[in-house]
């Protein structure tokens, strides 16, 4: 059974509450891990504004699925994507050996910016008056 890196990036109905949408990933989550796939790590991006309208909605809240799984399981989660009513797109990707190079030199460079970046310390807080005339 060949096993595969792949990216999967899914736009859920954004009309739905945060709890919802919450329940949604965690189906899907457990629907990788449940079919031999690892899953490596999870995008939330959240509500955004969509290029244009899909089934009659303007916003989709975006979540992006990157996990290494069979390759005979990609139809059955591009099943399940159909079949759930509140995902409005979907799109899954296989990645191949300099999609994941790039990847960990992005998450790499992310890492070396958290280090670099100080704490910001907080200043008291000033009042200021102001006359008016």
């Amino acid at each position: 059974m060949r096993r595969n890196n792949y990216e999967s990036g899914v736009i859920i109905n954004a009309a739905l509450d945060d709890t919802q949408i919450d329940a949604i990933v965690a189906k899907f989550k457990e629907l990788i891990a449940n079919n031999g796939g690892d899953l490596k790590n999870t995008d939330l991006w959240g509500r955004k504004r969509l290029a244009y309208m899909i089934q009659k909605q303007k916003v989709g809240y975006y979540v992006f699925f990157r996990f290494e799984a069979p390759s005979e399981f990609i139809l059955k989660l591009e099943r399940m994507y159909k079949l759930e009513e509140n995902i409005l797109r979907f799109l899954t990707l296989k990645l191949d050996k300099y999609a994941l190079a790039e990847l960990e030199k992005q998450s790499a460079n992310l890492a070396v910016k958290a280090e670099i970046i100080p704490e910001i310390p907080v200043i008291a807080e000033v009042e200021v008056k102001v006359d008016e005339k």
